[in-house]
């Protein structure tokens, strides 16, 4: 159980949803195991956040346990989108714990926000990797474009921290709906949004030097308080969050940051 999600299911404002996806990986694989290493390094944390004055167990945190994974990624992910919807249908908000992320495409779904915040190394603008249109590298892609026009798509996606990409990739990336920040440039971005926002936080968005327990790590990322401080800009506007692309190749350190992370977010979110 994530700490301090204690909540009953009837009652719960926030409901975690653990999605260990390891389909796709393109380097290092282990993000099966991410959603109990989340919850495990969160073991440390106060309940107590002295920002917001309020204890995480007192914010009507449910986790639902996990979405467990199979090989049929399209069938996995449409399966998921309909447990983060439900949680959508009850007036709670999802709280998705990856699992790569792919993953995030199933909490857009779930959730129709009209704009994606995303914490990125990568743009995850291909169209198809591997001529795998489902894969991690193609998430963004999809928020944007769908597939075969299948399912709905955002109007705008804003990536914080990418500092890598093909160039097909910074070609979609200069349409109106992207809007890319570069690493350098995120301490003093403030949040423009409007309508309904989802949130997505890969972890590889950080320096690998905080975070090196992940598939795909890029180097001269975002320190830990530059997440922190987007991460509580946002919450307030947001429908659904995720953390992803956590895996076990560290001691601990990718899946402590998201943890925390995703606390930041329910403080801030239920302080709103």
């Amino acid at each position: 159980m994530f700490p301090g999600a204690t909540a009953d299911r009837a009652a719960a404002s926030y409901v975690v949803v653990g999605a260990p996806l390891d389909a796709t990986t393109t380097f290092q694989p282990g993000t099966r195991f991410g959603p109990d290493r989340v919850r495990r390094f969160a073991e440390t944390f106060d309940d107590y956040d002295h920002h917001t004055d309020t204890q995480f167990s007192q914010l009507a945190v449910h986790d639902a346990g996990d979405v467990a994974a199979w090989d049929d990624t399209a069938d996995y992910l449409d399966h998921l989108t309909a447990e983060l919807r439900a949680a959508v249908i009850d007036d709670a908000v999802p709280v998705t714990v990856g699992g790569e992320h792919t993953v995030s495409w199933a909490g857009v779904r779930a959730t129709t926000p009209s704009t994606v915040v995303i914490l990125d190394a990568h743009l995850d603008l291909r169209d198809d990797y591997d001529s795998n249109p489902l894969s991690h590298a193609c998430v963004t892609r999809r928020m944007l474009d769908g597939l075969d026009g299948d399912h709905p798509t955002v109007d705008r996606v804003v990536i914080l921290g990418a500092r890598t990409g093909s160039p097909a990739e910074w070609e979609r990336a200069d349409a109106p709906d992207v809007t890319v920040v570069p690493p350098g440039e995120v301490a003093d971005w403030e949040p423009s949004l409007s309508g309904s926002v989802y949130l997505s936080v890969d972890i590889d968005g950080a320096d690998p030097s905080y975070a090196p327990g992940t598939g795909t790590m890029e180097p001269f990322g975002l320190t830990p308080r530059e997440m922190h401080r987007v991460v509580r800009a946002v919450a307030p506007h947001c429908v659904g969050v995720d953390a992803v692309e956590v895996n076990d190749r560290d001691d601990g350190q990718a899946a402590a940051l998201a943890g925390k992370l995703l606390r930041a977010f329910v403080y801030e979110h239920a302080a709103d």
